[in-house]
Order: C-alpha cells, then sequence, then structure tokens
C-alpha cells in the first residue's frame, strides 16, 4: 500500500501502525543502533509505482524504516513524499547488481554505489527482522 505522507494524517497513522506496527521506543532505538537506513538512490520501478510515485526523470531517493511487522519504504520525488507500506510477511529483498525490494507485486530496484555499500549493515539488520518475525509464524 502506497500512501502520500507529505503532510501528517491520523488516518494514515493509523493504517500504517496497523499493518506494521507501532514505531519503536526511544531506548530500543538506541538498543538496535538505529532503525533508518540512509538514504538510496532509486534506478527502477515497476510500473505501477512508477505512474503512482515517479513521474518524470529526475533523480528520486528512499529509505527504509523498520517496525516491529514490516517495513516502511520512504520515497522522495521533489517537494512530495511517498510511504510504501512492507509486511514482514509481504517482504522479498533480492541483491542483483544492486538492492531490489519486492513486496505485494511492486518491486523498487536501488542503484549499486556508494550509498548502498554505507546501508549493508543496515539491510543484514533488516532481513535478521524479518528472520525473527517469520520464525514466530512458521514451524
Amino acid at each position: 500500500m502506497i500512501l502520500n505522507t507529505t503532510y501528517t494524517n491520523k488516518d494514515n497513522d493509523e493504517i500504517i501502525n496497523d499493518l506494521v506496527g507501532y514505531p519503536y521506543s526511544f531506548f530500543k532505538k538506541l538498543k538496535m543502533k538505529g532503525i533508518g537506513s540512509g538514504r538510496m538512490i532509486i534506478d527502477e520501478v515497476s510500473p505501477k509505482l512508477e505512474k503512482a510515485v515517479l513521474n518524470g526523470s529526475d533523480l528520486n531517493y528512499a529509505n527504509i524504516e523498520l517496525r516491529p511487522k514490516g517495513i516502511l519504504v520512504r520515497i522522495t520525488r521533489r517537494l512530495d513524499n511517498f510511504t510504501w507500506i512492507i509486511p514482514y510477511y509481504q517482504l522479498y529483498t533480492y541483491m542483483t547488481n544492486g538492492f531490489s525490494i519486492h513486496g505485494q507485486g511492486e518491486f523498487l530496484h536501488f542503484r549499486n554505489d556508494r550509498f548502498l555499500k554505507d546501508n549493508k549493515s543496515f539491510i543484514k539488520k533488516m532481513l535478521n527482522l524479518k528472520v525473527i518475525f517469520t520464525k514466530d509464524y512458521y514451524i
């Protein structure tokens, strides 16, 4: 699900909290050594996401926020902000000539550059949290 989060909206906050859980507390964020990635350059997107979010050929950036039951991919296009909500059970990632996130029939591919290299430890943390979450639900 993609939401326009340029302006704060209580309905959007409710939807996000229902799907991926409430944000981590301050002390939990410190214990986890951060819950957000640095920005990464978007290289390619699925056609549906391109229509909804990325109109034009400008450089677009995204970052990822961890939540207890999923992730939030925050996409910046000019002055607008969009949030793609992906629960862990719908999240798939691939490392092929960059890094791509797949979920809900859509994908987002990040460019293989220094921004991606700076976020390697964050990506490992995200994948470990996904494994821990799915381990509780699958036998």
